[in-house]
Protein backbone atom coordinates (compact mmCIF):
# COMPACT_ATOMS: atom_id res chain seq x y z
CA UNK A 1 0.00 0.00 0.00
CA UNK A 2 1.16 3.53 -0.99
CA UNK A 3 0.71 6.90 0.57
CA UNK A 4 2.79 9.74 -0.07
CA UNK A 5 2.27 11.21 3.87
CA UNK A 6 2.85 7.79 4.91
CA UNK A 7 5.99 7.41 2.86
CA UNK A 8 7.81 10.61 3.17
CA UNK A 9 6.11 12.56 6.07
CA UNK A 10 8.28 15.20 5.83
CA UNK A 11 8.48 15.80 2.73
CA UNK A 12 12.26 15.30 2.39
CA UNK A 13 11.59 13.73 -0.72
CA UNK A 14 8.88 14.75 -2.24
CA UNK A 15 7.41 18.05 -1.91
CA UNK A 16 4.08 18.35 -2.23
CA UNK A 17 3.24 21.92 -1.62
CA UNK A 18 2.57 22.86 -5.41
CA UNK A 19 -0.16 19.46 -5.16
CA UNK A 20 -3.57 19.72 -3.99
CA UNK A 21 -5.01 17.24 -2.44
CA UNK A 22 -6.95 15.90 -5.14
CA UNK A 23 -3.04 15.40 -7.33
CA UNK A 24 -1.62 13.63 -3.89
CA UNK A 25 -4.47 10.94 -3.61
CA UNK A 26 -4.30 9.92 -7.26
CA UNK A 27 -1.07 9.61 -7.52
CA UNK A 28 -1.10 7.41 -4.52
CA UNK A 29 -3.83 5.62 -6.50
CA UNK A 30 -1.17 5.23 -9.45
CA UNK A 31 1.84 3.96 -7.07
CA UNK A 32 -0.67 1.12 -5.34
CA UNK A 33 -2.16 0.39 -9.35
CA UNK A 34 1.25 -0.15 -10.19
CA UNK A 35 1.86 -2.14 -7.17
CA UNK A 36 -1.08 -3.96 -8.18
CA UNK A 37 0.50 -5.13 -11.72
CA UNK A 38 3.86 -5.51 -10.33
CA UNK A 39 2.12 -8.13 -7.80
CA UNK A 40 -0.21 -9.41 -10.49
CA UNK A 41 3.06 -9.88 -12.59
CA UNK A 42 4.79 -11.44 -10.01
CA UNK A 43 2.32 -14.73 -9.20
CA UNK A 44 1.83 -15.00 -12.94
CA UNK A 45 5.51 -15.05 -13.88
CA UNK A 46 5.72 -17.62 -11.02
CA UNK A 47 2.68 -19.87 -11.89
CA UNK A 48 4.30 -20.02 -15.24
CA UNK A 49 7.53 -20.98 -14.01
CA UNK A 50 5.99 -23.80 -11.49
CA UNK A 51 3.94 -24.84 -14.59
CA UNK A 52 6.81 -25.61 -16.88
CA UNK A 53 9.05 -26.27 -13.58
CA UNK A 54 11.74 -23.79 -14.99
CA UNK A 55 13.79 -20.60 -12.97
CA UNK A 56 13.85 -16.88 -13.73
CA UNK A 57 16.79 -17.60 -16.10
CA UNK A 58 15.61 -20.48 -18.05
CA UNK A 59 12.56 -18.65 -18.86
CA UNK A 60 14.03 -15.44 -20.17
CA UNK A 61 16.18 -18.27 -22.33
CA UNK A 62 13.15 -19.67 -24.01
CA UNK A 63 11.51 -16.38 -24.33
CA UNK A 64 14.50 -15.03 -26.04
CA UNK A 65 14.40 -18.37 -28.25
CA UNK A 66 10.91 -18.27 -28.93
CA UNK A 67 11.02 -14.85 -29.90
CA UNK A 68 14.28 -15.00 -31.99
CA UNK A 69 12.55 -18.28 -34.26
CA UNK A 70 9.44 -16.38 -34.70
CA UNK A 71 11.50 -14.06 -36.49
CA UNK A 72 13.39 -16.76 -38.31
CA UNK A 73 16.67 -15.62 -36.58
CA UNK A 74 19.48 -18.36 -35.75
CA UNK A 75 20.61 -18.06 -32.41
CA UNK A 76 24.13 -18.97 -30.81
CA UNK A 77 24.83 -20.05 -27.30
CA UNK A 78 27.15 -17.04 -27.35
CA UNK A 79 24.09 -14.77 -28.56
CA UNK A 80 21.83 -16.13 -25.59
CA UNK A 81 25.07 -15.76 -23.34
CA UNK A 82 24.90 -12.08 -24.30
CA UNK A 83 21.24 -11.53 -24.25
CA UNK A 84 21.20 -13.06 -20.44
CA UNK A 85 24.03 -11.25 -19.42
CA UNK A 86 25.95 -14.86 -18.17
CA UNK A 87 29.01 -16.02 -18.86
CA UNK A 88 29.54 -18.83 -21.83
CA UNK A 89 30.54 -21.58 -18.93
CA UNK A 90 26.97 -20.30 -17.36
CA UNK A 91 25.30 -20.37 -20.89
CA UNK A 92 26.69 -23.98 -21.30
CA UNK A 93 24.86 -25.28 -18.24
CA UNK A 94 21.84 -23.77 -18.63
CA UNK A 95 21.71 -25.36 -22.11
CA UNK A 96 22.57 -28.54 -20.40
CA UNK A 97 19.98 -28.51 -18.12
CA UNK A 98 17.31 -27.03 -20.72
CA UNK A 99 18.53 -29.87 -23.25
CA UNK A 100 18.51 -32.58 -20.58
CA UNK A 101 14.82 -31.50 -20.18
CA UNK A 102 13.65 -31.70 -23.37
CA UNK A 103 13.53 -27.84 -23.70
CA UNK A 104 16.01 -27.39 -26.49
CA UNK A 105 17.92 -28.44 -28.64
CA UNK A 106 21.62 -27.85 -30.23
CA UNK A 107 22.01 -28.47 -34.07
CA UNK A 108 25.24 -27.32 -36.09
CA UNK A 109 24.90 -23.70 -37.44
CA UNK A 110 24.03 -23.47 -40.92
CA UNK A 111 26.58 -21.38 -42.47
CA UNK A 112 29.30 -21.85 -39.94
CA UNK A 113 30.87 -25.14 -39.25
CA UNK A 114 32.64 -24.11 -35.74
CA UNK A 115 29.15 -22.79 -34.42
CA UNK A 116 26.29 -24.37 -32.84
CA UNK A 117 22.87 -23.05 -33.16
CA UNK A 118 20.07 -23.43 -30.37
CA UNK A 119 16.21 -23.90 -30.79
CA UNK A 120 13.10 -24.84 -28.54
CA UNK A 121 11.23 -27.98 -28.69
CA UNK A 122 7.70 -28.04 -30.29
CA UNK A 123 6.77 -29.61 -26.73
CA UNK A 124 8.32 -26.14 -24.81
CA UNK A 125 6.92 -24.04 -27.22
CA UNK A 126 3.17 -25.33 -26.60
CA UNK A 127 3.72 -25.02 -23.17
CA UNK A 128 5.37 -21.46 -23.55
CA UNK A 129 2.36 -20.32 -25.42
CA UNK A 130 -0.08 -21.92 -22.53
CA UNK A 131 1.02 -20.19 -19.90
CA UNK A 132 2.94 -17.12 -21.14
CA UNK A 133 1.67 -16.71 -24.05
CA UNK A 134 -1.94 -16.76 -22.32
CA UNK A 135 -0.83 -13.63 -19.77
CA UNK A 136 0.54 -11.65 -22.85
CA UNK A 137 -3.19 -12.17 -24.53
CA UNK A 138 -4.25 -10.22 -21.62
CA UNK A 139 -2.00 -7.24 -21.47
CA UNK A 140 -3.05 -7.28 -25.26
CA UNK A 141 -6.76 -7.09 -24.46
CA UNK A 142 -6.25 -4.39 -21.51
CA UNK A 143 -4.16 -2.35 -23.90
CA UNK A 144 -6.75 -2.47 -26.71
CA UNK A 145 -9.59 -0.96 -24.63
CA UNK A 146 -7.87 1.84 -24.24
CA UNK A 147 -8.02 4.61 -27.44
CA UNK A 148 -4.62 5.85 -29.14
CA UNK A 149 -4.73 8.99 -27.55
CA UNK A 150 -4.62 6.91 -23.84
CA UNK A 151 -2.18 4.92 -24.61
CA UNK A 152 0.26 7.54 -25.26
CA UNK A 153 -0.19 8.60 -22.26
CA UNK A 154 0.55 5.52 -21.07
CA UNK A 155 3.67 4.92 -23.04
CA UNK A 156 4.76 8.41 -22.15
CA UNK A 157 4.14 7.72 -18.28
CA UNK A 158 5.80 3.76 -17.91
CA UNK A 159 9.09 5.63 -19.88
CA UNK A 160 9.23 8.62 -18.16
CA UNK A 161 8.83 5.90 -14.71
CA UNK A 162 11.56 3.52 -16.47
CA UNK A 163 14.19 6.21 -17.14
CA UNK A 164 13.85 7.63 -13.73
CA UNK A 165 14.06 4.41 -11.87
CA UNK A 166 16.87 3.83 -13.88
CA UNK A 167 19.15 7.14 -13.56
CA UNK A 168 19.45 5.43 -10.00
CA UNK A 169 22.24 3.30 -9.19
CA UNK A 170 20.73 0.42 -7.18
CA UNK A 171 23.92 0.15 -5.75
CA UNK A 172 23.67 3.95 -4.45
CA UNK A 173 20.23 2.95 -2.71
CA UNK A 174 20.99 5.82 0.08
Amino acid sequence: MFDIASNDPDQSLVDRSSMGERDVHQIGELMNALGGLREAERRLNEAARRYMRLNETDMRALHFLIVTGHAGEQVTPGQLAQHLGISTASTTKLLDRLERGGHVVRAPHPTDRRALTVSITPDTARAARESVGRQQARRVRSAARLSTSERDIVIRFLREMTDDLEGDDPEQIT
